[in-house]
């Protein structure tokens, strides 16, 4: 059974200029990975200090208010 699997399903090739196309794909994939990353990061970061400054201005609108 582990023969099998072994010669079925795992691919080691013997001229590992094969690995090649795989190793640059796996590269732009992961540039690609951490450009979306920091992509919502960053928007959760503004998203984040839009609501503080919205809570605040409710808080002050509501202060106002009550002071009236």
């Amino acid at each position: 059974m582990n023969a099998w699997i072994l010669n079925e399903f795992l691919y080691f090739p013997e001229d590992k200029s094969e690995y090649i196309p795989a190793i640059i794909e796996l590269a732009i994939i992961l540039v690609l990975c951490v450009l979306v990353f920091n992509f919502f990061r960053r928007k959760a970061r503004r998203d984040a200090e839009k609501t503080k400054e919205l809570e605040e201005k409710i808080a002050r609108d509501k202060n106002s208010s009550k002071q009236h």
